[in-house]
């Protein structure tokens, strides 16, 4: 199975890549807290942001297009959830409703490029060098691992159904076999989870992460 990882770009040289992970993660995310912290109404900051973030994926000579996938496809949660604000803020709720669109759009840009020209592995370390709890570094690390494993299990259940109905089957038909693939779904990712920490253990993993840039 062959899946888009986040990290698809990071092999890149440039010298945006070339910056220690630390450092990026302290840039990245002073800006998305700079953003934050910014007006409603301070278009100007913004425009300025956006510049910013624009002029680093230009130097980090990742595809424009590949950056605008990934923040269309978040966009569209951050309006179904802020598209309420003017109904119950007569007075400047679609100002409120501009404002935390842009902001997300700004946000979610600053964490795709930052994903984007670090290596997810290098990223964990460079969180891990912060002082960051370890067991949210593991839990991170385990769910970009497996989640695609995931994916691909449900592939593979969707094409096997999809194999094995002839015939055009109702909704109702339709909503009890996917609750069947979820439940069958969720019970492998419970047995795999075992089989994973049990191997781990027998490995003697010492809850390190460990890169090959060491």
């Amino acid at each position: 199975m062959n899946h888009s990882y986040i990290d698809k770009y990071a092999d890149l040289d440039s010298p945006i890549h070339r910056i220690h992970p630390r450092i990026k993660i302290i840039l990245f995310f002073g800006l998305v807290l700079c953003v934050t912290l910014t007006g409603r109404t301070a278009y100007l900051s913004f425009v300025i942001y956006g510049t910013v973030l624009f002029i680093i994926a230009v130097f980090s000579k990742i595809p424009l297009l590949a950056i605008f996938k990934k923040i269309l496809a978040v966009i569209p949660f951050v309006v179904l959830i802020a598209v309420f604000i003017p109904f119950f803020n007569k007075e400047n709720g679609w100002i409120v409703f501009s404002s935390i669109v842009i902001k997300a759009c700004l946000s979610i840009f600053s964490m795709t490029l930052l994903t984007s020209v670090t290596k997810f592995t290098s990223l964990l370390k460079g969180i891990e060098g912060l002082k960051v709890p370890k067991i949210f570094i593991m839990i991170m690390s385990f769910m970009y691992r497996y989640l695609f494993l995931l994916i691909g299990e449900l592939q593979r259940m969707q094409r096997a159904k999809e194999s094995r109905t002839l015939l055009k089957t109702n909704n109702l038909n339709v909503i009890k076999t996917l609750s069947n693939i979820i439940g069958v779904l969720f019970v492998r990712s419970y047995e795999r989870a075992e089989r994973v920490y049990l191997a781990m253990c027998s490995r003697g993993f010492d809850g390190e992460i460990r890169t090959l840039d060491e």
